[in-house]
C-alpha cells in the first residue's frame, strides 16, 4: 500500500514538475527587469517547439515586466484590424541562408559550470542545448587560452622553438571544462551542432615579441608551423569526437596596438598571404577543406579595410568561406558596411563570432559601469537591436561569447570582467538566466538553421520603437521577431503572402516570435509583390 502512494506521489510531482517547466522563478536584483532563478531542483524550460495548425499562428513573448516565453496561438484573421500597423513579409525575396545562435565555450564559462551541483549542471546545458531548452546550433571554442582563462597559455609552451610540436598537447582546461561540455551539448541537441573555432595567440616563442599578449607578430619562418599548429587541434578535437565546422584565421587579427591577453597582430596582406601560401594548403592537404574558414573575426571597422584586402586576392578567397565580425564598433560605424561587403563578396557569408556587454562600451541603450547587472533589460535591449539589424544586412547568424560567467563576470586573468546570458551563483549552487538568455532564445529556437532571412517592413510606424527580421523555416513556416524598445504599447497586423493576417499586441518593452503556419516555401514560387521597404526595419542610426 506505502508502495502504491509513493507511485502516486511521484507521478504526481512529476506531472506537476512538467506543467511548470515553462514558469519562470523571478527574482529582482533592482534593475529595471527579473532574473528567471534555476537551481539543482528546477529550471524554466520552454519545452520542444510546436508548431501551429494550418490557418494559425503563435506568439512567443518575454518582457520588462516579466514575461519569459509566453506562448499563445491564435487563428488567422480575413483582414487586418482597423487602426493597426500593418507589417508586411515578403516570401518571394528570400535573402541569405541562416547558420545559426549560439555562444562560445570558454574556459571561464567551463570553470563556472563545474562549480555547480551534476543535476544543475544539467539543467544548464539542457537551457541552451535540449530540445526543450533555447537549441543553441552554432558555437565557437577557443584555440587554447584568452582572457577568459585563468592564465595565459598554449599547448606549445614547454618547449622553445619546438618546430615539430612534438611537444604539442591540450591544456588541462580543455580536458576538465571545454570538452566536456561540447560533448554533453552534443549529446543533448537534437540539432546538427556546429562548432568553430579560434585562435588568440600562438606559442610566445612563434612571435617577434615572444609573449603570448600584447599583440606582437608570427615570425615569418613560424608561418608553417603555426599552420601545422591549427591543424593538430582540429585533428585532436576530432579525436575526441568534436567534429568542427569552421575556424577564424585570427580573434581581432587586425590589433597593433599591444593588447593585455592573448594576442596575435597581422597586417592584412601578411595574413592574405600566410593563408593562400600556407594554411589553406595545409588544411586541403590534410583532407580538411570541407571546414569553413573565416577571415576578420574583427570589429565592423575592419570590414572598411582589412578583409577586402585578403578576399580581393583570388588565391586567398578560395580557401575562404565567410567573414567573421565582433560588435563591439557597430554604434560608430553603420550597417551599410555590411552590405557594401556583401555587394563586393556575395558568395561569402557574414557571420557574428562574438559579442557580449562591456561595461562602458557604447551601444544602443547604455549599459553602465558595472560588469554584471542582474535582470537587465536594457542590455538585452542591446542584443535584440544588434541581431535584428545584422540579419536584415547580410549576417547569417551571430554567436554571443562567454555562455556563463561568475556573479563578478569572470574568472578573467587580464581583469576583463563582463556580462553573460547565464550568471552562475557557486555559493548558492544556482544560476540566474538573464534577459539576454530569452533574447537570444527567441531567435536560437525558431530561426533554425537553414532559414532564409525575408524583406519586412512596417507602415506608418516609427521604426525607431519597433524592430523587425522575419524569416522563412526550411520547413514551410515564417518565423517573424519583433521588438518594441518603446515606452507605449503598440498593434500590428502582420501580412504574409496573402493566406490572412495575423494580430498581434505589442506590450512597451517587450520581444515576441510569431509563427505562422504554412508551407511557404511553396507560396513564395506563386506571389508576384515587390517588395518596397517603405520604413525601415532596423535601426540604422548607428
Amino acid at each position: 500500500m506505502d508502495v502504491r502512494i509513493s507511485l502516486l506521489v511521484l507521478l504526481l510531482l512529476n506531472s506537476l514538475q512538467a506543467q511548470g517547466d515553462k514558469n519562470c522563478v523571478p527574482r529582482n536584483y533592482g534593475s529595471d527587469s527579473v532574473v528567471c532563478v534555476c537551481d539543482a531542483h528546477y529550471c524554466d524550460l520552454p519545452g520542444p517547439v510546436t508548431l501551429p495548425d494550418p490557418g494559425h499562428y503563435t506568439v512567443v513573448t518575454s518582457s520588462r515586466e516579466g514575461h519569459r516565453f509566453l506562448t499563445e496561438t491564435h487563428e488567422l484573421q480575413d483582414s487586418p484590424d482597423q487602426g493597426s500597423a500593418l507589417l508586411r513579409v515578403l516570401v518571394e525575396e528570400p535573402g541569405q541562408t541562416m547558420l545559426g545562435f549560439g555562444g562560445a565555450f570558454t574556459d571561464s564559462a567551463g570553470i563556472n559550470i563545474a562549480t555547480l551541483s551534476a543535476p544543475a549542471q544539467d539543467l544548464l546545458m539542457r537551457s541552451y542545448f535540449g530540445p526543450d531548452g533555447v537549441e543553441y546550433d552554432l558555437c565557437r571554442v577557443p584555440i587554447a587560452g584568452t582572457d577568459f582563462s585563468v592564465r595565459p597559455y598554449s599547448y606549445a609552451d614547454l618547449v622553445e622553438d619546438d618546430l615539430l610540436l612534438e611537444s604539442f598537447a591540450l591544456a588541462d582546461e580543455d580536458k576538465l571544462y571545454k570538452l566536456p561540455l561540447i560533448q554533453r551539448a552534443q549529446e543533448l541537441s537534437e540539432r546538427s551542432l556546429r562548432i568553430f573555432a579560434s585562435p588568440w595567440a600562438p606559442p610566445a616563442w612563434m612571435k617577434t615579441n615572444r609573449k603570448l599578449n600584447e599583440s606582437g607578430e608570427l615570425l615569418p619562418e613560424m608561418w608553417q608551423p603555426w599552420s601545422n599548429y591549427l591543424l593538430k587541434f582540429v585533428k585532436t578535437y576530432e579525436a575526441e569526437g568534436v567534429k568542427l565546422w569552421g575556424l577564424t584565421t585570427q580573434n581581432h587579427a587586425g590589433g597593433e596596438e599591444p593588447i593585455k591577453w592573448n594576442s596575435l597582430y597581422w597586417k592584412s596582406e601578411n595574413m592574405r598571404d600566410w593563408i593562400k601560401e600556407s594554411l589553406g594548403p595545409t588544411l586541403e592537404a590534410a583532407g580538411l577543406g570541407r571546414l569553413k574558414v573565416m577571415v576578420g573575426d574583427e570589429n565592423r571597422d575592419a570590414l572598411l579595410w582589412y578583409v577586402p584586402e585578403i578576399l580581393s586576392d583570388e588565391d586567398a578567397a578560395r580557401y575562404i568561406d565567410g567573414v567573421a565580425v565582433h560588435w563591439y564598433t557597430d554604434l560608430g560605424h553603420g550597417p551599410q558596411l555590411l552590405d557594401q561587403t556583401h555587394e563586393r563578396f556575395p558568395h561569402k557569408f557574414i557571420l557574428y563570432t562574438e559579442a557580449c556587454i562591456v561595461p562602458g562600451l557604447m551601444m544602443w541603450n547604455d549599459p553602465g559601469s558595472e560588469a554584471v547587472v542582474l535582470g537587465s533589460w536594457s542590455r538585452a535591449e542591446n542584443y535584440a537591436i544588434s541581431i535584428i539589424q545584422v540579419v536584415n544586412h547580410h549576417g547569417s547568424g551571430w554567436v554571443n561569447w562567454n555562455i556563463a560567467l561568475n556573479l563578478a563576470g569572470g574568472p578573467n586573468w587580464a581583469g576583463n570582467l563582463v556580462d553573460a546570458p547565464i550568471i552562475i551563483n557557486e555559493e548558492a549552487d544556482e544560476f540566474y538566466k538573464q534577459p539576454m538568455f530569452y533574447v537570444m532564445g527567441h531567435f536560437s529556437k525558431f530561426v533554425v538553421a537553414g532559414s532564409r532571412m525575408l524583406p519586412s517592413s512596417i507602415e506608418e510606424l516609427d521604426s525607431h520603437q519597433v524592430h523587425t527580421a522575419a524569416f522563412l523555416r526550411p520547413d514551410g513556416p515564417i518565423v517573424i521577431v519583433l521588438l518594441n524598445t518603446g515606452e507605449a504599447e503598440l498593434d500590428l497586423s502582420v501580412d504574409v503572402a496573402s493566406e490572412g493576417y495575423a494580430t498581434l499586441h505589442l506590450p512597451a518593452k517587450t520581444i515576441q516570435t510569431v509563427i505562422i503556419a504554412g508551407d511557404h516555401q511553396q507560396a513564395k514560387s506563386h506571389s508576384k509583390t515587390k517588395f518596397t521597404k517603405t520604413q525601415s526595419s532596423d535601426d540604422d542610426r548607428s
